[in-house]
């Protein structure tokens, strides 16, 4: 049953998402649109909500069960930097917004880059790991230990992030040679003056 309301969320999560951008720009219904993409963490909440359940219900622990509380913490870590990402392509692509900027590759823009995806990293491991002993703590389910795996996982998740981050402060990525960069994108190339002959 988790599985299936994995998925379900899955679907309702980006489903939600189209619309709110699409009655944003499409229909112009900027308040009805807020409402909607302000919504997102909810269907992630209610799958939550009925993971606890179902595990209050004497259903045995499996690895669908700390996946579904990773939703909620990815949601909230991650959750308003996706909905930017995909308005900045739809305002874009149907509203005549200007062309996304790529993330940036090079120098310190680069290193601040990795330091904010690193952030948002370590708030979903920790909502996440919370998420996790609260389902371990009071459902009392057969086969908790499950949740001891996901624990290494989010913190592998969490070490490699930050060893990221801290490798690109130390030893930024420099761009090509002749390149000209600006906040850490590639924007033209100096061409070498030639020698009159």
């Amino acid at each position: 049953m988790i599985v299936t309301l994995i998925v379900a969320a899955e679907i309702a999560f980006w489903l939600v998402l189209s619309l709110g951008l699409a009655t944003r720009y499409l229909l112009r219904l900027r308040r009805a649109s807020t409402v909607l993409l302000v919504g997102l963490p909810v269907i992630d909440l209610v799958l939550f909500l009925l993971t606890f359940l179902d595990l209050r219900g004497g259903a045995t622990a499996s690895w669908t069960h700390p996946l579904a509380a990773s939703y909620l913490g990815f949601s909230i870590g991650y959750g308003p930097s996706v909905v930017r990402w995909a308005d900045a392509r739809f305002l874009h692509r149907f509203a005549g917004g200007p062309k996304p900027l790529p993330a940036p590759k090079y120098g310190s823009a680069r290193s601040r880059y990795e330091w904010t995806v690193c952030r948002r990293t370590l708030v979903s491991v920790a909502i996440t790991i919370t998420l996790i002993t609260v389902l371990r703590l009071f459902t009392d389910a057969p086969g908790s230990s499950v949740f001891d795996q996901w624990y290494w996982k989010l913190g592998i998740a969490a070490v490699v992030n930050t060893a990221i981050a801290v490798s690109y402060t130390l030893w930024p990525k420099e761009p090509p040679a002749g390149a000209i960069v600006e906040d850490g994108r590639i924007v033209g190339s100096r061409v070498p003056e030639r020698a009159d002959r």
